[in-house]
């Protein structure tokens, strides 16, 4: 890239990353309003069904809930200004440690699904229109099925199947690495075909769609007058050429993984930032909630920055 263009890219970048501050302030209010506004009391579930008003009330004042909503905000947005989360109502631990502590299910289940749906969607959906016939309307059978199948319901079935009647793999729960890559390993299998089926047949078939009209194109009829191979008229000319297209559903496949966790670590029982989710609006946890959403909103903002930057590397068509 030239001089002028590595420039023009370093100052979109720039933009990009000064873009997410006010998106991430419009997600922190949010994210503090409607917690405070959703039925429940923290102190009620701390104190229990023996507490009375006086307990309560003091359970509110040493949690700080007894102060106007706006100095409670101005409180917690200026501790996270200094990267401070604040702590949790329940766990007596601080908010980044609890999220620090869970993040390894969440990445290991998140970017092991994504690799899983990747390296068999995008094969099967260039193959699909490169051959057509039963291979393609199989496709379409799969990935109307994939979508039409509800994650909790193919968990379970899965766990049915292959942990309780074949006993293959483990049915819950999660190793972590230093234990042991082959038991880490094991565990994810079950959770990663369950959140990747969907994914499969969503990037299968725009994969599908986006090759088949690359094909079409004047240069792909080119490349084959000159006496290019059809594995080099599929890899090299259609499928890069369709890249952009499934770059995108790969990085929205990637932000709806983040919220695809807590339904499917709540099935396998996988201590990660999705049972921490649940566990926190269950517990009306305030802080720790007020957290993960902020760090999925971090999260979703980065992905669509990383996206941005493929678009470039991948097309140096495009320029912003």
């Amino acid at each position: 890239m030239r001089q002028d263009g590595w420039a023009g890219a370093l100052v979109f970048l720039a933009k990009r990353v000064l873009a997410m501050l006010p998106v991430l302030l419009v997600v922190a209010v949010a994210v503090f309003m409607i917690v405070r506004l959703a039925p429940g009391d923290p102190a009620a579930v701390i104190g229990g069904n023996g507490a009375t008003a006086e307990d309560l009330a003091r359970i509110r004042e040493r949690l700080g809930l007894d102060l106007p909503i706006l100095v409670q905000f101005l409180q917690w947005g200026g501790a996270v200004l200094g990267g401070d989360l604040g702590h949790s109502f329940f766990m007596n631990r601080p908010v980044s440690a609890l999220i620090l502590q869970r993040l390894e299910p969440t990445l290991a289940l998140t970017v092991g699904t994504l690799l899983l749906s990747v390296l068999v969607a995008v094969p099967l959906g260039a193959l699909a229109a490169w051959r057509g016939g039963w291979l393609d309307r199989g496709l379409m059978a799969f990935s109307v099925t994939g979508f039409s199948i509800p994650v909790f319901v193919l968990g379970y079935v899965l766990i049915y199947l292959l942990a309780l009647q074949l006993h293959w793999l483990p049915a819950l729960g999660y190793r972590r690495l230093e234990g042991g890559g082959g038991a880490w390993l094991r565990h994810l299998v079950l959770p990663c075909l369950t959140l990747s089926v969907a994914y499969v047949a969503l990037l299968a078939r725009v994969t599908r769609v986006a090759v088949c009209e690359a094909l079409a194109e004047d240069f792909v009829r080119t490349a084959r007058a000159k006496g290019a191979s059809a594995m080099r008229v599929l890899c090299v000319h259609a499928l890069r050429n369709a890249a952009v297209p499934i770059l995108t559903v790969i990085g929205v496949s990637a932000a709806m993984l983040l919220g695809g966790v807590v339904v499917t670590e709540t099935i396998f029982a996988i201590p990660g930032l999705g049972l921490l989710t649940v566990d926190a609006v269950l517990n009306r946890d305030f802080p720790v909630l007020q957290g993960l959403v902020l760090c999925f909103a971090a999260g979703y903002v980065l992905l669509n920055l990383l996206v941005d930057i493929g678009y470039m590397l991948l097309d140096p068509r495009i320029r912003y």
